[in-house]
Formats: structure tokens, sequence, C-alpha cells
């Protein structure tokens, strides 16, 4: 008769104990979370900066390339940036599985908030971000886009100031100037004012590049000169 004989290689036995190997995508995952996260960090401003972009650049482009009003063009990129809006929110209902009502309500507001912040921006300007109540009383006087673009900045830097927009005559004279027949400051064919200035001084340089460049990149004129004092000027042109 033969005798089976089994041996066992455990921690009481004298053997030695196998490690297990963790899984190759449970150690890379600890790793790629980081990533991840930046990622879809990245994403959601570039999201949020779409919006901003398209509704002020698209609107420069309408006036100064297609030639249309400064209302229609800003109509234009509102309608256009409404509809992103409406995109943003359906994408984001589908992915998280909302039902049709829900879904009508987050892309109906989605559009309401695009015009909603239309109208805020083309009538309202924070007393802290101007330099003084007359210059606030000018803002309505501001070319409609440049209205825009200024709100925009100013969500963006809380502590920008405008500190001129409407000029008349009268003003270089009282500042010992002679006036600019040509300044952008004076209302224009269109019945507005073209041009405001940023207030530089006392801010982070890199601050006051950073607004420059936004302006540029938005489609605006900029400027930065001393003229009573050291300041950001910023002009819209005019078609043609």
């Amino acid at each position: 008769m033969s005798t089976l004989r089994v041996e066992y290689h455990g921690p009481q036995s004298g053997g030695t104990a196998v490690k297990r190997r963790r899984p190759e995508g449970s150690r890379r995952r600890p790793r790629r979370l980081p990533l991840r996260l930046l990622r879809w960090a990245v994403l959601a401003v570039v999201l949020a900066i779409v919006p901003f972009f398209l509704l002020i650049r698209g609107g420069v482009f309408a006036y100064q390339q297609w030639g249309l009003g400064p209302w229609a063009s800003l109509a234009v990129s509102a309608a256009a940036t409404a509809l992103l809006l409406v995109f943003y929110a359906w994408a984001l209902g589908r992915r998280l599985g909302a039902g049709k009502g829900l879904k009508w309500l987050m892309t109906r507001g989605a559009a309401a908030l695009a015009v909603a912040y239309v109208a805020y921006s083309v009538v309202y300007v924070g007393s802290a971000n101007v330099k003084s109540e007359e210059v606030r009383t000018e803002y309505a006087a501001l070319h409609p886009l440049l209205r825009l673009a200024a709100s925009a900045v100013i969500l963006a830097d809380q502590s920008a100031v405008i500190t001129d927009a409407s000029r008349t005559p009268d003003f270089y004279r009282r500042m010992g100037l002679s006036p600019n027949e040509s300044s952008l400051h004076f209302r224009q064919d269109d019945g507005f004012v073209h041009a405001l200035d940023l207030r530089t001084v006392g801010r982070p340089e890199w601050r006051n590049r950073a607004v420059e460049l936004t302006f540029r990149a938005l489609g605006f004129n900029t400027l930065r000169h001393v003229g009573t004092a050291d300041h950001l000027h910023v002009s819209v042109r005019s078609p043609g």
C-alpha cells in the first residue's frame, strides 16, 4: 500500500510565505488621480471661459467685420452664447441621466442666465469699480460691447477701476490740455463713447498686464500711456 504525503510550506512549518503582488492597475490608480483632477480642472476653466469669449469677441467681430450696429452685434453674440449654454445644460443633463422635465428646466435656465448677464453688464457697474459717481454716470454712454468687456474683466478682477469714460472739450481745458477732437472718449457717429481708461497705479504690474492682454484677446485696442496719470486706455474700433 502506498502512502500519500502532502507537504505544506506555511509560516508554522518553516516554509517561505509567498507575497501576493498587487494588480498593476491598482498601483497606477493613485498616480493617475492627480492628473485626472488636473485635466478636469483645466476643462472646467476652458468651458467657463468659452461663453465669455464667444459673447464679447463674437460681438466685436460682428460689429467690425459684418458692419452690424452696436446693439445688433450684441444681440447676435448673445444669441450664440445662449445656444452654447443651452448645449452645456443639455449635455450635463444627459450625463446625469436627468429626465425630460429637468432637462427642459436646465436648458431654459441656461438661456435665461445668458440674457440676464448681458442685461446686467450693459446697465450696471459697481461704485467700487469706478473712480467717481461722475464716471459711473458716464458708463451708460459707453459702447455696449465695451461695457460688456469691462464687466467681464471686473468679474475676474474685482480691484479693477474705470477712471474715465465719456469726455468733453471742457474736460481737457480743465486739465490744461488741448482738446483732442479725434479722441474716442467723445461720442462717435453711432452715439456711443468708444474708449475708457483703467487705473494702473497702485496695482501689481502682472495684473495690469493680464488685463491688457485680456482686452486684446477680446478684440479691443489697448494703449498704456501717461496723460494726466499712468493708465490703460481701451477702445473699440469702428467698422471699416
